[in-house]
């Protein structure tokens, strides 16, 4: 079965409100086996538009990494963090098939 992923790509408009955001998230994310690939840190955007900060998250499974973010424990971080930021969230099921090469 495939793993899944958040990306995220974010503004973040209130640096404290969006701290408070990232504190607490985390007990939700451990709660569904999330990981953390990518939380911040450098990058470069060749191509098309991009925000601030960058964030990939790993799931289990599609159906968990949605489960999680419509769960009644992650729904009053979406307000904290819509408060605090913009941002662009896409859920995404992994590839587990053949590779090149």
């Amino acid at each position: 079965m495939p793993k899944a992923y958040w990306i995220a790509r974010v503004d973040v408009n209130d640096p404290e409100q969006y701290k408070l955001y990232v504190q607490r998230n985390d007990a939700v994310f451990a709660k569904f086996g999330g990981r953390f690939l990518v939380r911040a840190g450098q990058f470069d955007n060749p191509e098309g538009t991009c925000r601030g900060r960058n964030v990939v998250i790993e799931f289990p499974s599609y159906e968990v990494a949605l489960a999680c973010y419509h769960s009644p424990e992650y729904a009053p971080q979406i307000t904290l963090r819509q408060a605090a930021a913009e941002a662009d969230i896409v859920i995404v099921e992994g590839y587990d098939g053949p590779q090149p090469g």
